[in-house]
């Protein structure tokens, strides 16, 4: 299953890196998008939930990292007010 990794720069000039266990993430987010804070938490929680769903079909457990990557995303976003800007590029 291809990996995905995406840069996200936060509203203060930090740059973090999230991974996908799938290519479905790029349904969500895309590399030179600029998205508020709140969208972007909402769109890389669903992203990543069915990243690590297909994890499951494809291997019958589903992907921990993907899980991981989902919680430090939305614990990263709540530093920030929802309608600050975000953006996405490839590493």
């Amino acid at each position: 299953m291809p990996e995905v990794h995406l840069n996200v720069e936060w509203p203060d000039g930090r740059t973090t890196v999230l991974y996908s266990p799938s290519t479905v993430i790029l349904n969500y987010l895309q590399p030179g998008q600029s998205l508020a804070v709140a969208e972007l938490a909402s769109r890389g929680k669903e992203a990543l939930r069915l990243a690590s769903e297909r994890v499951r079909a494809r291997y019958g457990f589903a992907c921990t990292r993907a899980d991981e990557e989902e919680r430090q995303l939305l614990q990263t976003a709540t530093v920030y007010g929802d309608d600050q800007l975000v953006h996405i590029s490839a590493p």
